[in-house]
């Protein structure tokens, strides 16, 4: 190819203003930023949140940018972590399932703990965001089969787009920009354990890792280190390396290897991630979360909770449930340990817990992941009554499609079935304002009155009109 890949990405990110961006287009970046905030204020309390803040509130040094929620002002590198952690720790931020899964709001704190650091507008972090949702998820249509099928996390994409996203906002010319990526993707791939069996805390936090290490390789690129411009295509790097490239020849080579399905041709697509950039933005694809669970799961809860609720059963009711699901879901969510969670990290990412604290309930929030509920014995005598099969059919439909269908047999005999395509959030189902509003204010609810929630949404839906120190600076709690 002419051009490096890193050197195309860098061109298109470095010459995108603000100017360029439809207004629907940075509309949706406010909508995602509402909703990322939100997410923030509700993982205030958690455990994870609260160890890195006190690490990092041992550690000091310069105040750069400001911790949402808490107030304190650390280094960038710093809160660009923690921001990250405190959007991604409750599960219940953004989706984008394709070939890869991916949360692009995961990386909004390089924007913005950046943009504070160096006092930029609010306008150039909404340029910066677009980036991440556009390199993200293009990423996320790059490998085939993905990275993450290929037993690899998605943190392995972010490391790829979190400096992009802080070198926008240090005003990195192309050359240091590809400086960037190449710093970044030398060294954070990321392997598939932390959401593999029994998970702990480091699910949530290998990625808000990824976007801090971008921040730092802006920072390096800045000051003039040097990064593999070709970390993409080139001898020993990331296409090499994950199989399916000719680094010799840069030309696709794809080969059968075995992954998580069985037998697959690895290969690439160049075009999915370089191409037609500038024609569309793909922050309108990405999907919204209904549920504070793994995004598999959201089908297979409706479907559940339709049934209860449109049938008004009860949980004693249930002889059992059958769920059918695409076999990358079955996989992921019906692993054995899945049954007996201990951990809000394992019990989010378990379909049979979620499935059951939904027919208990008829509701899942953030509070189905409480210690209490952990310890329920009326969920853990739903649990195992709760079985899964994998569908081929199904799995021909992913990723176009995330169908579930759920039978629910009682004990009189009755069966009622439920068949969903996809999900409350999907792009084709869209989250409203209404709904947005409603997830926003019982996220942060206990830390502001009515009328605070109503001027936090306003701050957000005109943000383009601040400073991002005064933008930040609201964003804590008295």
């Amino acid at each position: 190819m002419n051009k490096s890949i890193s050197r195309q990405i860098a061109e298109f990110a470095v010459n995108l203003k603000y100017e360029d961006l439809p207004e629907d287009i940075i509309y949706e970046v406010k909508r995602y930023l509402y909703d990322s905030v939100g997410c923030a204020f509700g993982s205030m309390n958690t455990h994870d949140v609260n160890t890195i803040l006190e690490i990092y509130r041992e550690m000091g040094g310069t105040m750069e940018s400001t911790v949402i929620g808490f107030g304190d002002e650390l280094p960038a590198v710093n809160t660009a972590l923690i921001n990250s952690l405190m959007i991604r720790a409750l599960d219940f931020n953004d989706i984008y399932w394709k070939d890869d899964p991916s949360h692009p709001s995961d990386i909004i704190p390089a924007a913005l703990s950046t943009a504070e650091k160096v006092d930029s507008s609010m306008k150039e972090v909404i340029v910066a965001i677009v980036l991440a949702y556009e390199f993200e998820q293009r990423l996320c249509l790059f490998a085939k089969p993905g990275v993450r099928e290929r037993k690899w996390h998605h943190a392995t994409l972010t490391q790829f787009v979190s400096p992009i996203v802080a070198g926008k906002i240090l005003g990195l010319t192309v050359d240091q920009m590809v400086n960037a990526i190449g710093i970044s993707g030398c060294h954070n791939h990321t392997i598939g354990c932390p959401t593999a069996g029994k998970l702990t805390m480091m699910k949530n936090t290998v990625d808000p890792m990824a976007v801090q290490s971008g921040v730092f390789a802006a920072l390096m690129a800045q000051r003039g280190y040097s990064g593999t411009e070709k970390v993409f295509e080139g001898k020993e790097g990331f296409m090499d390396a994950f199989i399916g490239w000719d680094a010799k020849d840069e030309t696709i080579n794809p080969t059968d290897m075995e992954g998580r399905d069985g037998i697959s041709s690895w290969t690439w697509d160049v075009d999915a991630l370089v191409g037609n950039l500038g024609k569309d933005f793909k922050i309108l694809e990405c999907g919204m979360k209904a549920f504070p669970t793994e995004a598999l799961t959201h089908t297979h809860i409706s479907c559940a909770l339709n049934a209860m609720i449109n049938n008004d059963l009860v949980f004693t009711d249930i002889k059992e449930v059958k769920v059918t699901a695409f076999a990358q879901a079955y996989d992921i969510l019906f692993d054995p340990t899945k049954y007996r969670p201990e951990s809000r990290e394992t019990a989010d990412h378990s379909l049979p817990y979620c499935m059951a604290a939904a027919i208990v309930d008829k509701k899942i929030t953030t509070d189905s992941f409480s210690d209490e509920k952990l310890n329920d014995p009326k969920i853990f005598e739903v649990i195992d009554k709760i079985k899964g099969e994998p569908s081929q059919e199904f799995e021909k439909m992913f990723p176009a499609k995330q169908p579930s269908k759920v039978v629910i047999t009682t004990n009189n005999g009755n069966e009622y079935s439920e068949y969903l395509e996809y999900p409350k959030g999907d792009p084709r189902e869209p989250m409203t304002m209404d709904d947005l509003e409603n997830k926003f204010n019982s996220l942060a609810g206990d830390k502001f009155n009515e009328n605070e929630l109503t001027a936090l949404k306003e701050l957000i839906f005109d943000c383009e009109n601040f400073t991002v120190r005064d933008f930040m600076s609201q964003l804590v709690v008295s």
